[in-house]
């Protein structure tokens, strides 16, 4: 291979890798979610998936919490169903509320004396 060999692959290397660029910068400004508002940091996300129980290969139960309202959902291969909507989460029980682990950083800052 001659000198001349290693620029034309280089070159198309960087051609391709524009090419790739350039889709990307597309499918993100004119692609399938380029009209939908973008969530901005701080705000409270509305929806959110609570749990997921597989009942079998096909199907599974999912949990959806939207506006603090939970709907439990029966996802399957061909045929999605609600089985209910409208349920009140139950309130987080206070030995739940009350136990809380440490951060690393509060470790961290700990003194040896303190340290088990």
């Amino acid at each position: 291979m001659t000198g001349d060999n290693y620029i034309r692959f280089a070159a198309a290397l960087v051609f391709v890798l524009a090419l790739i660029g350039l889709f990307g910068f597309l499918l993100r400004r004119f692609g399938p979610n380029a009209g939908l508002p973008v969530r901005r940091r701080g705000t409270q996300r509305r929806l959110g998936v609570v749990e997921v129980l597989p009942l079998d290969a096909r199907r599974r139960l999912v949990l959806v919490k939207r506006d603090g309202i939970e709907h439990l959902l029966l996802l399957g291969m061909g045929e999605d169903r609600v089985v209910e909507t409208g349920i009140i989460p139950p309130p987080a029980s206070v030995t739940e509320s009350a136990v809380q682990t440490p951060s690393f950083l509060s470790l961290l800052k700990r003194s040896p004396e303190d340290r088990p």
